[in-house]
């Protein structure tokens, strides 16, 4: 007997679900999101959601990965332009969208392996090799210190950032962003202080 091979959803539908997932993902979290509850707030059935989906965490990831925004790589000629664009463009951190995301998964990463290393590869690594590519310019273009460890440097930005959001209660502002900038990135990393604007 031949196997049945079941439709997929496409299209508009497909995105409907997505949306939705990130919707619940928003209200509960990671944790207490179910497939029940996408397929209510999606008016889906949880089989609909199964013939595309075989798990929460396969679902999540996709709706992850459809909302992230552009990958272009910005090329503003300077190491500091290239990670304002970045961070203070759409799905940067100062995207309330892309920061209450990663609200919503951090207990996840810490406590569900499949989730954490899926959410890493798919999510954080494009975000990832965009960082590098921005670095690898700006050593190519001769604006970082011959002895500057890029490994501990490229992702200091957005730990700064987060820790102050997430420790302190601060908001994740253009101002913020440039501050770090400005005074720990560029000085850490560059063979001359970049003048402050």
């Amino acid at each position: 007997m031949t196997p049945v091979e079941r439709p997929r959803i496409e299209g508009d539908r497909e995105l409907e679900i997505l949306a939705a997932t990130l919707e619940v993902l928003a209200d509960v979290g990671y944790d207490r999101l179910t497939m029940d509850a996408v397929a209510a707030r999606a008016k889906a059935s949880k089989a609909t959601l199964y013939r595309r989906w075989t798990n929460k965490v396969s679902l999540v990831i996709d709706a992850l990965h459809h909302s992230k925004g552009p990958t272009e790589v910005p090329d503003t000629g300077s190491l500091r332009g290239d990670l304002m664009g970045v961070f203070c463009g759409m799905g940067g951190l100062v995207d309330p969208e892309t920061v209450a995301t990663f609200a919503s998964v951090i207990t996840a990463i810490a406590r569900d392996a499949d989730f954490a290393e899926a959410f890493r590869t798919e999510v954080v690594g494009p975000k990832i090799a965009v960082s590098q590519q921005i670095w690898e310019r700006a050593r190519e273009r001769g604006e970082l210190r011959d002895d500057v460890d890029v490994s501990l440097l490229e992702p200091a930005l957005a730990g700064i950032v987060l820790h102050r959001v997430f420790m302190m209660g601060e908001q994740p502002t253009p101002e913020l962003i440039t501050r770090v900038i400005d005074q720990i990135i560029l000085p850490a990393a560059t063979r001359e202080r970049a003048p402050t604007p």
